[in-house]
């Protein structure tokens, strides 16, 4: 009966009003709280305009002198977890189905987003970046060494995959991400300067998105458990538009960017929505189940249709977007990434055929 409850809560707004978001949290693990294993070597600096700050992100080869020959760049992004290193294995092992070329043509970046409890855990320096948990997934300003946002960090990353001087034969950069990563990604391929950097250097930019559990919506409509869209009424949910969940109260990265112009960079983008067909738990232990998060939908996969479902009413002619269901994948980044369809979505891989 609990259960039952919890997804009608999800489904109608007017459970939002009568079911507490603690009534349905249930026993919740600490997945993203505890220090990381492993920080990654690599160190890329990040402007601040003040201390001296860097992000800890891990490189395939030395990109400090020119790579030529790199024609694909794929930038991963780790989930809450923070297991950046978990995440380029699971990129590399993509690649060395390729083979030797493959793997010679294609850079792996994957940015290390760090906590505070990573920092102390480790004996970091105290120039290596960290955020509060789970807020660098909405682009949030670093707690230390300066106030540097997730987006600005991704812009870092971005202009040196600009630079014609070290990547004369860059052609395609891919930004993957998974879960949280996949949440930064989203927001970030509708705000990111960094992207629009990458274009003018004539490189073709795909974000791949796979599972995230929520969405940046650019209209204050939510699913209306009918298969529609409609307000729902404010009481049952203060600020659900706001931001990470809308376009309300933005950060300071967007200060003075007019929402429209966000919208259509969004919609001109190539996105792939790499969904798991089976991750729909509602009460998975990871899952943002928020009041703005719930209004989105019940779990990750009726969320991302809905949110897929949004972009297309708004824009009848989008023909860059695509949601694929993974068959028989749950919550999980290698069962997703490593698929068929998450080959293609990396490396342009043949047999992905989702109709």
């Amino acid at each position: 009966m609990r259960t039952i409850r919890c997804l009608l809560a999800a489904l109608g707004w007017l459970a939002l009003v009568g079911a507490s978001g603690a009534a349905c949290a249930g026993p919740k693990e600490d997945t993203g709280r505890r220090a990381v294993r492993t920080v990654v070597a690599g160190r890329l600096d990040v402007p601040a305009g003040g201390p001296r700050a860097f992000l800890a992100l891990h490189v395939s080869a030395d990109w400090t002198r020119p790579l030529p020959g790199i024609r694909r760049a794929v930038v991963v992004l780790h989930g809450r977890l923070r297991n950046a290193d978990t995440y380029r294995r699971i990129v590399e092992a993509v690649l060395a189905e390729g083979g030797p070329a493959a793997m010679a043509a294609t850079l792996v970046v994957a940015p290390q987003f760090l906590a505070p409890v990573d920092a102390a855990a480790n004996a970091l320096p105290a120039e290596i970046l960290r955020w509060a948990p789970d807020s660098w997934q909405a682009g949030a300003e670093a707690d230390g060494p300066a106030p540097v946002s997730a987006f600005e960090a991704l812009d870092a990353v971005m202009a040196r995959l600009a630079d014609r001087a070290l990547f004369p034969d860059l052609a395609a950069v891919v930004i993957a991400g998974h879960s949280g990563g996949a949440q930064l990604a989203q927001r970030y391929a509708a705000v990111g300067r960094g992207l629009d950097r990458l274009e003018a250097a004539g490189r073709q930019v795909r974000t791949v998105l796979a599972n995230p559990g929520s969405y940046l919506y650019f209209g204050p409509e939510r699913p209306d458990g009918a298969g529609g869209f409609a307000l729902p009424p404010r009481e049952a949910c203060p600020g659900y538009d706001t931001w990470r969940y809308g376009l309300g109260d933005p950060p300071r990265y967007l200060d003075g960017v007019p929402p429209g112009r966000i919208e259509a960079a969004y919609a001109g983008r190539q996105v792939v929505y790499l969904l798991g067909a089976e991750d729909r738990d509602p009460e998975h232990h990871s899952l943002d189940r928020s009041c703005a998060a719930r209004l989105q939908g019940p779990h990750r996969l009726a969320r991302g249709w809905a949110f897929y479902r949004h972009l297309a009413a708004r824009h009848p002619r989008l023909s860059t977007h695509r949601l694929i269901e993974v068959p028989g994948a749950e919550h999980d980044a290698r069962e997703v990434l490593t698929s068929v369809c998450g080959r293609a979505a990396l490396m342009d891989r043949a047999g992905c055929t989702p109709e």
